[in-house]
């Protein structure tokens, strides 16, 4: 009768969904709308100085998404575990170890900006002094960049996801403004534009700040010994370089392209790149977007065993990236001159360059969308070595083994076409994984995404409503279902006094999820509510419902936590 119907995972997926989607957005549409200023302001050859940079941000991408990322799915996961002072470690860790090296960064590109500009540029090296300026101006606010990106994940985490969407949005509009100005009115070009970026990063890191003064936050600094500081580092590094390593593996692969594309294609061929990669920050609104909402969600589904759950979560993920990438592949497959006028491109030796380069670019976009998914789920399933595998063959050694085969083979097209090659390549390594893994496992393991799944005679999955009725016939089905069990009774007793008390110290509930599952040396009941904060332990003594009593005496254990903004309690009964 109470059969689960998935509304709360999908309005905490919708919670999560819109203010991540916005955050990317914010971040990614202003990047791409930096880019057509900076075109229009001072000319679409100035991209190539930028594109020629953008190792350097993917580089620092790495460092917080590999500590920030993945700092806060092993806090998601600790509060799953009811384990508070684990999670507040993982975020002093991830925070102070952050700022240091964004500090660390800066220092050392000032110090090294010459040598690091006739690095970038080896196969363009005219391009040294425009690279220069750019890059000086860009990596003072690295530091800034660093800590507003990383205290954003853990925001999320804490169930606060509106938070770093406004302080992001309003640093990437201080930007586009800040671009206008520096370089329309100060005059100051290249720099300009780059020093514009930084003073967003510098606003945004005030603003997001505020999350310090926020009551209802539940993350905290800790003090740490120096050798458990570290020992927290490596866990997190370990945890976050398997997404992050996309960030490694396009750095390097950006490096490596710029110099083929130098070489094979010329100026108009890294100026055909640069808007190809920033045709990407619009794919990267939308998977960015749902793979950071997935992510944490899908940690703490599948730490506590509820399988359907996680299917459910990554199949509106997939359906959601697939469709996104499929239109906007379509979209500049047919009308790249968009692009073209947006950008301000009107050099005749441009324009054949860089529509030819758009329209077969697009063609990775729906694999793209696929690989960069299943990276993060992987990561978040706990499966780090499964994706980092993916992330270096999708990211690194297939597009650019390809690429130096087929531009020494065809010249410019063989790098455009690599690239949707190497998409293709990764998604049949991971079918073959997959498949691989469901014999090897006795179908323990399922699905292209390789997902548990619950045992349907064992675990029993109810929603109801947030009503004193439905809680009580739900205690009543559980009781039957459980029928010859001698802990029957009390199950039923314990799920419906906890269920009554839910409704009772809350206005309004809609949805309350009941998992029960009958293990052999006992039973599970887990409970998740949108409510208000409430431990049904700690608030014993200050107790004003008779029922809470009643559960405690019934339960052998109960643990409480407050997990993406959901009560979550698992209540032991033994058989």
């Amino acid at each position: 009768m109470y059969d689960r119907n998935y509304n709360l995972l999908k309005s905490k997926f919708s919670e999560f969904f819109l203010p991540t989607l916005f955050t990317s957005m914010a971040g990614n549409i202003c990047l791409f709308v930096d880019g057509l200023i900076v075109s229009f302001l001072i000319g679409a050859s100035n991209l190539a100085p930028i594109q020629i940079v953008a190792p350097v941000m993917t580089f620092v991408n790495l460092i917080y998404w590999m500590i920030g990322l993945g700092g806060s799915v092993l806090c998601s996961v600790a509060k799953a575990e009811f384990d508070d002072e684990k999670s507040n470690t993982y975020f002093s860790v991830s925070l102070i170890s952050l700022i240091s090296i964004g500090i660390l960064i800066a220092i050392l590109g000032l110090l090294f900006s010459g040598n690091i500009s006739q690095f970038l540029c080896s196969s363009q090296p005219e391009l040294v002094s425009d690279v220069t300026q750019y890059f000086v101006a860009l990596i003072i606010g690295m530091p800034f960049l660093c800590y507003m990106m990383s205290l954003s994940y853990f925001i999320r985490a804490d169930g606060i996801p509106t938070l770093p969407f406004r302080a992001i949005l309003i640093a990437n509009i201080v930007n586009i403004c800040c671009d206008i100005i520096y370089i329309r009115f100060f005059n100051l070009g290249l720099s300009g534009a780059a020093l514009a970026t930084s003073t967003g990063y510098l606003v945004g890191s005030i603003l997001i700040s505020y999350y310090f003064f926020k009551k209802e936050r539940t993350l905290e600094f800790i003090k740490l010994k120096v050798d458990s500081f570290f020992k927290f580092l490596k866990k997190i590094a370990t945890s976050g370089f398997s997404s992050a390593s996309t960030q490694l593996y396009l750095t390097l692969k950006l490096l490596v392209i710029n110099f083929l594309v130098g070489l094979y294609v010329g100026k108009s061929g890294v100026v055909a790149f640069g808007i190809c990669y920033n045709s990407l920050f619009i794919l990267y609104i939308f998977l960015i977007g749902t793979a950071q909402t997935m992510s944490p969600i899908v940690s703490v589904y599948f730490k506590e065993e509820d399988y359907s759950g996680v299917s459910f979560i990554i199949k509106r993920s997939l359906k959601i990236v697939v469709a996104s990438s499929l239109a906007l592949s379509v979209l500049f497959i047919v009308y790249p001159n968009a692009l073209l006028f947006l950008y301000s491109v009107k050099n005749p030796a441009d324009i054949p360059v860089v529509l030819n380069a758009l329209r077969i670019f697009a063609i990775s976009y729906v694999g793209t969308a696929i690989t960069f998914l299943y990276t993060f789920y992987a990561q978040a399933i706990q499966k780090n070595q499964l994706s980092a595998i993916i992330s270096f063959l999708e990211g690194f050694a297939l597009p650019i083994s390809v690429a130096v085969i087929l531009s020494f083979i065809i010249g410019g097209n063989g790098i455009w076409i690599s690239f949707a090659i190497a998409e293709l390549l990764t998604i049949l390594f991971i079918f073959a994984y997959s498949k691989r893994i469901n014999k090897k496992t006795n179908k323990e393991y399922t699905g292209f995404f390789i997902n548990k799944h619950n045992d349907d005679e064992k675990v029993f999955e109810h929603t109801i409503d947030g009503e004193i009725k439905e809680a009580v016939e739900l205690s009543r089905e559980v009781q039957d279902y459980l029928a010859g069990n001698k802990s029957a009774a009390l199950v039923s007793l314990a799920i419906e006094e906890m269920l009554v008390n839910i409704i009772n110290i809350n206005e309004k509930v809609d949805t309350i999820d009941v998992i029960v599952r009958d293990n052999e040396e006992n039973i599970l009941i887990s409970v998740k509510d949108n409510g208000i904060d409430f431990n049904p332990v700690i608030e014993n003594e200050n107790l004003e419902f008779d029922n809470i009593s009643i559960l405690n005496k019934i339960a052998d254990k109960i643990d409480y936590s407050r997990v993406l903004g959901l009560n979550s309690t698992v209540i032991t009964i033994k058989n």
